[in-house]
Formats: C-alpha cells, structure tokens, sequence
C-alpha cells in the first residue's frame, strides 16, 4: 500500500508535471496544434503585420514577444494546473461538422440582431480588464477596432480607458461590465456612470463573487519579469484601482476589492431594480442558475468560467451550453467565450443554443502584436473562418444555423 505522505507526493509530482506540461505548450505550440500553427510560433516566420497574420495564433506569437512577462502571465494563464482553460478549448474539438453539398452559399449574412441592436457578426468582444498592460492605446483601440466592424464590446469595470473615451472610439454603445466590489455603492455608482454614458447593457459577473482560485501561471511568469512594478501600480492595501479609470472620482478609501463574497441572487433583484438598460449576468454554468436568473428577471445570460480563471472544475463552456440552452426555452438570448479560436468553434456554439459568442485571449493577442490593428486581424480572421464554415455546412443566415449541422465525436 502507498501511505498517504507518499500519496500526497505524488499527487504533488503529477500536478507539477501537469503544469509543466501546460508550460511547455505555452512556449511551443497552441492546443489545438497543426502544422501550420506550430511554424507560426516558430521565430523565423513570426509575422511584422497584423495583415500578413493567417489566423489568431500567429498574432499570439507575436503578442508572446510584445507583451511583458508578468502580463503575458496575467493574460495566458487560468488557475491553479490550467486544465480548465484547456478543457474550454477541447471541449469544441468533440464536435465536428456536417457538410452539406449544392446550396447556394453565394450570399452569406453574418448579422446579428439583440435586444434592437444590429451587429455585423455573432463574434463579440469578451471584457477584458486592463488592456493597457497590452498594449499602450489599450481598450481605445479594441474599441476602434470593433467600431469600424459593427462588433459589439463589452467593457470591463477594470478598464484602463473610461467608458466614455471607449463609446467615443467605438461610435456605438457598449456593454459595461460590472464588478460589483466588496461595497456594492461603489459598484453602482460605476452602472450610473455607464447608463449616462450610454451604455446599452449592464453584464454582471458573477463567477469570481466566491472567491477566484490562485492563477498559478500568472505568478511563474511574473516571477521572470524585471521591471519596477511600482512605475504602473500603486502599493495601498487591498486591490490597486489607481489605473482603473471607472473608479475616478469614488471615495476607495479602505481595503476595497473588485468582488463581494456576500453577495446572493437577491442582489441581482436589486439591480434589475437599480439598471434601467438591459441586464445580463455572466458566469453561469448550470441550467439551475440560468433558471435562477431568469427568475430574477435578467435580459439575457453569458455561459463562462471566466476564461478558465474562476475555478478549476474541467468543465469547458462548450460542454454545459446545451443543457443550459434547453433549460432557457429560448426565453433570453445565450451568449457563450471560453476557448474559441476559429470561426468554426463560433458556428459550432451557435449551432448548441448561443446567441452570439464572445472572445478574450484572442483580440487582446492582436491588441498586444499589432494595437488596433491587430485586434481588427483577429475580428476578421475568424469572421472569414465562420463564412468559410457557414458556406461548407450550407447555411446562409446565424439563424438558420442548427445542432443538426453538428456531429458529436466523443
């Protein structure tokens, strides 16, 4: 028998080979590996331009170079041995398509019509916090970006750039995203300010409020990086808030935190009494809290776990959006982000119930490469993949878009 110090050496041995492995990933190839992905983060043909870029992962590569090591680590990493995160992108691979032969494909809409807004594509920017660490225009330039492409953003409470400079460059309304903070007034006073603004829909994030798990990776790059972390960041106690430009002007006295661990579904009634534009909460995982949700009279539901940075269940989005797009009967609209990296992983959570999908690593890796222009690279890239998969599958609209153009591999 193996007693339990040698079991819980062991155990320590496979988590570190685990994350050793996730490590080497990270320096080698993306998950989702091929030929062509493997050359594009070989040095010798990692691209100058975000217009020579092939797909998203080559403005990863690029982005690898760019961006500093402790925020690479922040923005690549999930939480504790990363399986999460990569569960999220596996998740896509269990599904494949079904072709479907002599359809005229020769016109193909990509529009999206929600809650009155039309959008050019299903493929919407996630919230993001911090995008100056990436690259120095930060979320201006992701709203430039998505702007001249009618995508929807959704901005998040921890922006770098205020939410009225980030309409401005847009030229649409945005999604704010709140955190509500350990004060909630705090938090409100930012869903004031987004309304006034003219923020078209408050997303309430719901999956840290118990409490995020340690982000290991982002502590091992962190451990590399030399620079002087006080040139940016501010030493107080509690959470540094003096880049987060949502909470100019707020009285941050104290050990305020962007998250309450007190917080219950009640508090989603409060705000859907505080929030006069549309309410969306996001973090759900379950068909019980989409249930829950909807009870308490929001306008619509985000499947995530945060990227792979709430908790550490081995659960891809993927995986659990068709139960929760059973359980919601179509009463609200499904959005989904967690994993996708291709145009066809947007067709294929459209096909299992989402309404629009939303991406993070991959535009902020254009962000990091190339500024605005790269985060346009990676909006178009994957809108000419999900045209390419629409025109191959025979479908000409995102409504007509089914499960049954799907096949489940595993």
């Amino acid at each position: 028998m193996i007693g339990p110090d040698r079991m819980g050496i062991i155990m320590r041995e496979d988590a570190n080979a685990a994350r050793r492995q996730f490590l080497a990933w990270l320096a080698a190839t993306p998950l989702a590996a091929g030929a062509l992905q493997a050359m594009a983060q070989t040095p010798s043909t990692v691209i100058t331009s975000a217009e020579q870029a092939l797909n998203v992962f080559e403005l990863e590569a690029v982005a690898r170079q760019t961006i500093p090591p402790s925020h690479w680590g922040y923005l690549t990493g999930g939480v504790q041995d990363d399986r999460s995160l990569v569960t999220n992108r596996t998740a896509y691979d269990r599904w494949g398509l079904r072709p479907r032969r002599l359809v005229d494909v020769s016109k193909v809409d990509t529009s999206v019509k929600l809650f009155g807004e039309t959008w050019s594509s299903p493929i919407a920017l996630s919230p993001v916090s911090s995008q100056r660490a990436f690259h120095a225009d930060g979320e201006r330039a992701s709203a430039l970006a998505a702007g001249k492409r009618n995508a929807l953003q959704i901005l998040s409470t921890l922006t770098t750039v205020p939410v009225e400079d980030v309409i401005k460059a847009h030229g649409h309304p945005v999604w704010q995203q709140l955190y509500t903070t350990n004060i909630p007034r705090l938090g409100e006073q930012v869903v004031a300010r987004a309304e006034a603004a003219g923020a078209s829909a408050i997303v309430f994030t719901i999956d840290l409020l118990g409490g995020g798990q340690r982000r290991e990776t982002q502590a091992i790059f962190a451990r590399t990086d030399s620079r002087t972390c006080a040139t940016c960041h501010t030493p107080r106690a509690g959470y540094d808030f003096s880049r987060k430009r949502m909470f100019d002007g707020l009285d941050m006295t104290g050990a305020v935190s962007p998250n309450s661990n007190t917080l219950t579904w009640d508090y989603v009634s409060r705000l859907r009494d505080l929030v006069k534009t549309r309410l969306l909460v996001k973090g759900v995982m379950t068909p019980e809290d989409a249930t829950l949700a909807i009870k308490r009279g929001v306008d619509g539901i985000i499947v995530s776990n945060h990227g792979g940075r709430a908790e550490d269940s081995l659960v891809g989005t993927l995986d659990v959006l068709p139960e929760i797009a059973q359980a919601v009967k179509g009463r609200v609209p499904i959005l989904i982000d967690g994993g996708i990296r291709r145009g066809s992983d947007a067709f294929k959570a459209l096909a299992l119930g989402a309404s629009m999908v939303c991406i993070g690593r991959p535009y902020c890796w254009g962000l990091g490469a190339f500024g605005e222009d790269g985060v346009t690279a990676a909006l178009r890239l994957l809108d000419e993949e999900l045209i390419a998969t629409m025109r191959q599958c025979g479908v000409t609209s995102i409504k007509a878009i089914k499960k049954d153009r799907l096949t489940k591999l595993a």
